[in-house]
C-alpha cells in the first residue's frame, strides 16, 4: 500500500480546490489565490492594461470629428466711423473632420490594440510565474513539515530504545556504552530537528510574504505519475503567454511603423462653422465650410529619424520573439527532463525505504534474541531515517518539477 500510495505522488495537482482547510491548514490553490490578491506586481500589470485601453481611446479620438462652440464679444473704437458698431458679438459651432492623414489614426489604433493584447498576455504569464513561486515555497515548507515528522518518529524510537537499554543494563544484558551510543544518536536527531524547524520557519516566512497570511500547516498535493511525450508539450510553445505577448509586440511595432509613414503623406481636413450670432456686416451668412489640404514638403530630418527608430524597434521585437520562443522550448525540455528524473528517483527511494524498514525490523528482532549488537540496530535505524528523509526531499523535488513543467508549457 505504501508503494502504491507514493507511486501516485503526482495525481491531480491542479484539481485541488482553492479552499482553506480547518485549523489554518492550506492547499496550494488556496495559497495561490491569496498570493494573487496580495501581489503588487500583478496589480501593476493590471494597471498597465488599463493604461493601454486609455491610449487606444486617445488614438481613436484622432479619427473622429470634433465639435466645439465658441462665443466672442469684440469691442472696437468707432470714433470717426459712425457706421461701425461698437460691439461685434459672434457665436458659432465649429465642426472639423479629418478625411485623410495617411491612415496614421488606424495604424495607431492597431498598435494600441496589439499592445493591449501583449500586456494581457504578460499579465497571464506573471500569474503563471507567481504560481511557480508560490508552489516552490509551498513544497519547500511541506517537505520540511514531512521531514520533521520523520525525525520526530526517529526520536520517539530512540527514546524507547534508551529506555529499553536501561532496563537491560539493570539485569546485566546491556553495557553502558550501548546506552551512551543510543543517547548520542538521540541528541544528534534532536539537533537535526532544530535545523529543520529553522528551515521550515524560513520557508513559512517566504510563503507568508507571498500570501500575506501566516501559514500554519499545509495539505499534501499529488500529481500524475505518467509523463506525456515531449511533442505534446512542444506543441504548446506558440500558445505560451510570453510567446503570444512577444508576437503581439511585433504587430504593435509594425503598426507603429505604418503610423510614422503616414507623416510623409498629405493630410486632408474638412472643417465648417455654423453661426448662431454674428456682426451686422455678415447678416444672412450663417455658415461656411473649408476643405484644407496640407502636403509635407520639408520638416528637417525628424520624420526620417522617427521612421528609422520605429523600424529598428520592429526588428528588435522580431528578435525578441525568436528568443522568447527558443527560451520556451528550452524551458519545456529542461522541465520534462527534471520531471522524468525526479519520478525515477522517487521510485528508487520507495524501494530503499521498504528495504530499510525490513532491515530495521530484522535487526530489532535479532537484538532481542542477542544475535546482533545494539550498534547494528542503531545503524539500521539511521539507514531507515536517511532513506525516509531522502524520499521526502525527492517527493518535494518531483512536485516542484511537475509544476515547473506545467508553467513552462503555459498551463496551470
Amino acid at each position: 500500500m505504501r508503494i502504491l500510495f507514493i507511486a501516485g505522488v503526482f495525481v491531480s495537482l491542479l484539481m485541488v480546490p482553492a479552499v482553506q482547510a480547518e485549523n489554518g491548514v492550506y492547499t496550494l490553490q488556496a495559497c495561490y489565490t491569496l498570493a494573487l490578491e496580495r501581489s503588487e506586481s500583478i496589480g501593476i500589470r493590471k494597471e498597465a492594461i488599463a493604461e493601454t485601453e486609455a491610449l487606444m481611446l486617445q488614438a481613436l479620438s484622432t479619427a473622429l470629428p470634433t465639435v466645439t462652440y465658441a462665443y466672442s464679444q469684440k469691442l472696437q473704437d468707432t470714433a470717426g466711423q459712425r457706421s461701425l458698431p461698437g460691439a461685434v458679438p459672434e457665436g458659432k459651432f465649429t465642426f472639423s473632420q479629418p478625411l485623410f492623414t495617411g491612415f496614421k489614426e488606424f495604424a495607431a489604433i492597431a498598435a494600441s490594440r496589439h499592445t493591449g493584447e501583449s500586456r494581457r498576455q504578460a499579465l497571464k504569464r506573471a500569474r503563471e510565474l507567481l504560481y511557480k513561486d508560490v508552489s516552490d515555497a509551498f513544497f519547500y515548507q511541506l517537505s520540511y513539515q514531512e521531514d520533521l515528522s520523520v525525525l520526530t518518529a526517529t526520536r520517539d524510537i530512540l527514546l524507547e530504545r534508551c529506555a529499553e537499554l536501561q532496563k537491560r543494563q539493570s539485569i546485566g544484558k546491556s553495557r553502558p556504552g550501548e546506552i551512551a551510543s543510543a543517547q548520542a544518536k538521540l541528541r544528534r536527531t534532536e539537533a537535526l530537528m532544530e535545523g529543520v524547524l529553522a528551515a521550515k520557519a524560513t520557508a513559512g516566512q517566504l510563503l507568508e510574504f507571498l500570501t500575506g497570511v501566516i501559514i500554519e500547516r499545509l495539505v499534501d498535493e499529488a500529481m500524475p505519475a505518467v509523463t506525456p511525450a515531449l511533442a505534446d508539450y512542444d506543441l504548446k510553445v506558440d500558445a505560451r503567454a510570453d510567446v503570444v505577448a512577444a508576437r503581439a509586440n511585433v504587430e504593435a511595432y509594425r503598426s507603429n511603423v505604418r503610423a510614422v509613414r503616414g507623416d510623409f503623406l498629405p493630410a486632408v481636413t474638412l472643417s465648417g462653422n455654423s453661426y448662431t450670432q454674428r456682426g451686422a456686416a455678415y447678416d444672412g451668412n450663417h455658415w461656411d465650410v473649408t476643405l484644407g489640404v496640407a502636403v509635407p514638403l520639408f520638416r528637417g530630418t525628424s520624420d526620417w529619424g522617427r521612421l528609422r527608430l520605429a523600424q529598428s524597434q520592429a526588428r528588435a521585437a522580431d528578435l525578441d520573439l525568436s528568443q522568447t520562443r527558443r527560451r520556451a522550448v528550452l524551458d519545456i525540455r529542461q522541465a520534462l527532463t527534471w520531471v522524468t528524473s525526479s519520478q525515477k528517483r522517487v521510485m528508487a527511494l520507495q524501494k530503499a525505504v521498504a528495504a530499510s524498514e525490513e532491515n530495521y525490523k530484522f535487526q530489532a528482532d535479532d537484538f532481542q534474541r542477542s544475535l546482533v549488537s545494539n550498534l547494528d540496530v542503531l545503524q539500521a535505524l539511521e539507514d531507515l531515517q536517511s532513506s525516509r528523509r531522502d524520499l521526502v526531499a525527492a517527493q518535494a523535488d518531483a512536485r516542484r518539477a511537475y509544476v515547473s513543467l506545467q508553467v513552462a508549457a503555459g498551463g496551470i
